[in-house]
């Protein structure tokens, strides 16, 4: 299995477009890792978490041939997550892709409200795209994956919405998506204890800023891990991975490997490729 890190950043990017904090004027210098854009993840060239804005770039940096991913997983609407009206490309004239061609797409009630909306209603989309309407804690099958959807301690301006993070049992490796969270509500740490995890990709927005709370920092994420291992939920060899990171938590690439190597954390980048 391949897990391909696209973007790793917030929602404005880093450097944010418009900004000028010192943070971001040493990531235009520096640039490297440096350099983050919006966040979502590809497994196995099929299954991609999220649809951000910077999808477009992500596929010429990367080499990436969209027309492959066969599932894609919305955690919440927010902009930097969910781009939908790039979806509006995925048919003729604008693109001319091999018969049979099917983009599965899983989220909540709000997730596959606006898509209908925007698409489904106005086109004859309904033979390339299927909408999978999923509820927080009922599992469902996904190609060769098993998901279960969580509860994620985030909101958006849509009353209502569940803002989910995924589980993914995949070629026997269990993989927690913790991505836009803050600390898991009580419901959500009981239903993880039915897992024993071999990845975490979780939230560190915050860095070195002290809040818990929709988004995590640095002390959130070693408290996460923490738990984790208090509940006996990681198994003997486990990777724990933070990303989703914001130039206001005030920390560049080598700083955080600096902090997080101490608790054999990695920290992802743009392009990070991790195999198992």
């Amino acid at each position: 299995m391949e897990i391909l890190f696209l973007g790793t950043c917030a929602a404005e990017g880093w450097p944010g477009i418009f900004c000028e904090c010192e943070y971001c004027k040493k990531a235009r210098k520096l640039k490297g890792k440096n350099i983050r854009t919006r966040s979502s993840i590809l497994i196995d060239k099929k299954y991609k978490v999220d649809f951000p804005p910077d999808t477009y770039l992500h596929v010429l940096k990367y080499g990436i041939n969209l027309a492959e991913v066969e599932h894609l997983f919305i955690t919440h609407s927010h902009r930097d997550h969910f781009s939908p009206t790039e979806l509006i490309f995925r048919s003729k004239p604008f693109a001319h892709m091999k018969e049979g061609r099917v983009l599965n797409i899983y989220g909540s009630k709000t997730i596959c409200e606006i898509i209908s909306d925007l698409i489904l209603k106005k086109t004859n989309y309904n033979t390339l795209i299927k909408l999978h309407q999923v509820k927080v804690f009922n599992e469902f099958k996904a190609g060769e994956m098993v998901v279960f959807p969580i509860l994620a301690d985030h909101k958006t301006e849509i009353e209502d919405e569940e803002c989910f993070n995924f589980i993914f049992n995949y070629k026997n490796k269990f993989i927690l998506f913790g991505c836009d969270t803050g600390w898991y509500p009580e419901e959500t740490w009981q239903y993880l204890k039915n897992f024993k995890f071999d990845i975490i990709i979780m939230d560190c927005t915050n860095g070195k800023l002290p809040y818990e709370k929709g988004h995590l920092g640095i002390e959130g994420v070693f408290k996460v891990k923490k738990k984790l291992m208090e509940e006996n939920l990681l198994k003997e060899n486990f990777k724990f991975i933070v990303t989703h990171f914001s130039h206001n938590g005030g920390l560049l690439y080598s700083e955080l490997q600096e902090i997080f190597r101490k608790e054999k954390i990695e920290v992802a980048y743009d392009g990070k490729i991790v195999k198992i």
